[in-house]
C-alpha cells in the first residue's frame, strides 16, 4: 500500500511514484533531467485558441476527481495502477490532489489531475475523448496556477505532447532550486 503521507514527502524531495504496467509494482522516480513547463512560457497553439474562442467546453475544478483519474488509467500499459488510484483519491480527500474537468453537453470529455503542494503543481496525467478537451483543461489549469501565484509546474518527463505546450528539461540541481522556492510559498490550490 502506497501511503499518502509518504507520497507527499516524496514530492517535497523531488520524487514521484509510478506503477509498473506489467506487475502493478510501484516505483519511485526522480529523473535527471526533469521536465517542467515554465508558467511564463506556456505555448497555446492557434488551433487551440480557436477552440477556446468557440466555447465548446465547460471546465470545472475538483468536480469529478475519481472519474478523471479512472479515465486517465484507461489506456494500454498504464502506470496508473489500482494502488495509485486509491492513494491519489486519498490525496484528493486530503486536499493535495486536484482535477480539472472538461465537459461537453453535460458529459465529461477530458481532464487532468495532479498534486499541489504550496506553490508547486505536479502534473500527473490527462485524458481526452474529444478534440482539444485535455488541452482546454490544461489552459484552465494554467490560468488557475497564475491566479493563485504558483511558481512551478512539474511535468516529470518530457514527451512530444508536453513539448508542444512549452515543456523543457532542466538538470535536477536546477529543478531542486525551483522546487525549494515553490515549497517556501504560502499559496494553495
Amino acid at each position: 500500500m502506497l501511503l499518502p503521507e509518504v507520497v507527499v514527502m516524496g514530492y517535497r524531495q523531488g520524487f514521484f511514484p509510478m506503477g509498473d504496467p506489467d506487475t502493478g509494482q510501484v516505483y519511485w522516480h526522480r529523473p535527471d533531467p526533469r521536465a517542467i513547463i515554465p508558467l511564463d512560457a506556456v505555448r497555446i497553439s492557434r488551433s487551440l485558441r480557436q477552440t477556446l474562442r468557440k466555447n465548446l467546453y465547460e471546465t470545472t475544478i475538483n468536480a469529478s476527481f475519481d472519474t478523471v483519474i479512472l479515465r486517465c488509467s484507461e489506456r494500454p500499459d498504464t502506470w496508473i495502477t489500482d494502488d495509485i488510484i486509491s492513494t491519489y483519491s486519498e490525496l484528493h480527500s486530503m486536499g493535495y490532489a486536484h482535477s480539472i474537468e472538461t465537459w461537453h453537453n453535460g458529459k465529461i470529455v477530458g481532464g487532468l489531475y495532479g498534486v499541489a503542494i504550496n506553490g508547486a503543481f505536479f502534473g500527473e496525467s490527462m485524458f481526452s475523448h474529444s478534440s482539444d478537451a485535455s488541452k482546454t483543461a490544461f489552459v484552465r489549469l494554467i490560468h488557475h496556477l497564475h491566479k493563485r501565484g504558483f511558481t512551478l509546474l512539474d511535468t516529470q518527463y518530457i514527451n512530444q505532447f508536453t513539448a508542444t505546450l512549452g515543456a523543457i528539461e532542466i538538470p535536477d540541481t536546477l529543478y531542486q532550486q525551483h522546487l525549494h522556492i515553490a515549497l517556501e510559498s504560502t499559496t494553495s490550490f
